[in-house]
């Protein structure tokens, strides 16, 4: 299947299902997910199989065990390509847009790895270079972060905004009018081409080594 965009079918789905997330609309509306937002999802996973080690189109189910909130279904699609664990490119979809981006998400063993790349001289001025260029292109910068020093790091350190951060992404909002169509591919890719150099220098100094 060719990707051809999204359609505003897909993002009137949403602004639906925000106001009747329940099983009953759901099963009544089905069809119009399978149609609208995961055939594209599924054929733009095709797209970016050959940059990725793997794609994945997330399910549209909530896991509502520990939540207070019992609503059963996301109000918003996503998909991840993979470059290394935790480390590639991802697309999300909800009722106003979309969002592109990438980086790399993970548990504390990401974070120690980052943090330690980060204080080192060689890979933490690469990364501030990166970040700068990043956000001279109007990406914005996303992931969990403290709101003081971590502890055992300098307050004064050079790159403290950087190593407050427990993970990183990079991230660029598309309005509906924007993401409709087949031009939404070229946007992808762009996306990709901009964020190369974030997301190889996590895979060498972030992901876990064999």
């Amino acid at each position: 299947m060719v990707f051809a965009g999204f359609t505003p079918a897909a993002f009137a789905f949403y602004r639906d299902l925000e106001l009747h997330n329940e099983r009953a609309w759901w099963l009544d509306n089905k069809p119009r997910y399978d149609e609208h937002v995961r055939a594209p999802f599924e054929a733009l996973a095709e797209e970016l199989e050959p940059l990725a080690n793997t794609v994945k189109i997330y399910r549209p189910y909530r896991d509502v065990r520990f939540s207070n909130d019992k609503t059963p279904y996301k109000t918003r699609q996503g998909m991840f390509a993979q470059r290394a664990p935790g480390i590639g490119w991802y697309l999300n979809l909800d009722a106003t847009g979309v969002s592109l981006g990438g980086g790399f998400f993970g548990d504390a063993s990401f974070t120690k790895a980052y943090r330690a790349a980060v204080e080192a001289v060689g890979a933490g001025t690469e990364l501030e270079q990166i970040v700068a260029d990043l956000e001279q292109a109007g990406y914005d910068l996303g992931g969990e972060q403290l709101k003081t020093a971590p502890r055992g790091v300098d307050p004064e350190h050079p790159r403290i905004a950087l190593l407050r951060f427990k993970w990183l992404t990079a991230r660029r909002e598309l309005t509906e009018a924007d993401a409709v169509g087949p031009a939404l591919l070229d946007a992808v890719f762009d996306t990709v081409d901009d964020l190369q150099p974030l997301v190889a220098w996590a895979t060498e100094h972030v992901a876990p080594k064999r």
